[in-house]
């Protein structure tokens, strides 16, 4: 198997290996329809655990997407955005590669107010709870030609929105699933969880291949609920959070 490894201080091929337990458990394939958000995640986990050390490199971009049995455009468009995060860093030439940068950016600590990773855990689990049965209620319903309407509409104003507009439209949308399910109290619950979601997300980049997938999977969470598919509104409506889910703990914990 493969060690990683840091490059010395005259920079020469790296030699210090890196615990391989936790290497091969970071570095195993990915499961699930999130692969774009679950690589980041991996990532992250990878360098918060020390598994790549500061000023580490990571494997090579063709043996880490068979790894983690992703495709090299996904991987690409992961490490990019950690690269833009400051978390990674570029380098070329003989010993070049992909590096973990010596100092973490600002706020790559705990999470916003100091929460602590359970505490995002409690909201994510609740959320996942909450709109998931949003989605499947909805889709159980019969739906009036205004609750079809505001669904079209809030999705459409949605898909493809700037990145000055599009949390506030994202949550305009889940808003109005749970809306569609007939369920004040549910509503109002919806409302308390999107605010305390919004919090964490605000914490953390607002990334163009995130909201690609979002806009898909937000298409086919409207397109079961309109079709009248309670198991695959859910199903659907799982997933995308997995994916939001993901991105926050790789972040934030």
């Amino acid at each position: 198997m493969r060690t990683l490894a840091v490059p010395d201080r005259e920079g020469l091929p790296p030699t210090e290996p890196a615990v391989r337990g936790a290497d091969e458990a970071l570095f195993r394939p990915i499961r699930g329809g999130n692969a774009f958000e679950e690589t980041v995640e991996r990532l992250l986990s990878t360098l918060r655990l020390g598994v790549v050390a500061p000023g580490g490199r990571l494997p090579p971009g063709r043996e880490l997407s068979a790894r983690l049995g992703v495709s090299r455009a996904t991987l690409r468009e992961a490490l990019a955005t950690l690269q833009t995060a400051g978390y990674l860093a570029s380098r070329r030439g003989r010993y070049g590669g992909t590096f973990v940068v010596a100092t973490p950016p600002p706020g790559s600590g705990p999470g916003p107010g100091g929460r602590s990773a359970a505490e995002i855990d409690d909201v994510l689990a609740y959320r996942q709870v909450l709109e998931s049965g949003a989605a499947e209620a909805a889709a159980a319903r019969s739906l009036t030609r205004a609750d079809r309407e505001h669904l079209s509409t809030r999705l459409a104003e949605c898909t493809g929105a700037g990145p000055a507009d599009y949390r506030r439209l994202d949550s305009r949308l889940h808003l109005a699933v749970a809306e569609v399910a007939g369920s004040p109290s549910l509503t109002t619950a919806v409302v308390d969880i999107r605010s305390r979601v919004n919090e964490l997300l605000d914490a953390i980049p607002l990334l163009a291949p995130n909201i690609e997938h979002s806009d898909r999977q937000h298409a086919a969470i409207v397109t079961a609920i309109l079709a009248g598919d309670p198991a695959g509104a859910r199903r659907t409506m799982a997933e995308h959070l997995a994916g939001t889910a993901a991105l926050l703990r790789g972040f934030l914990t």
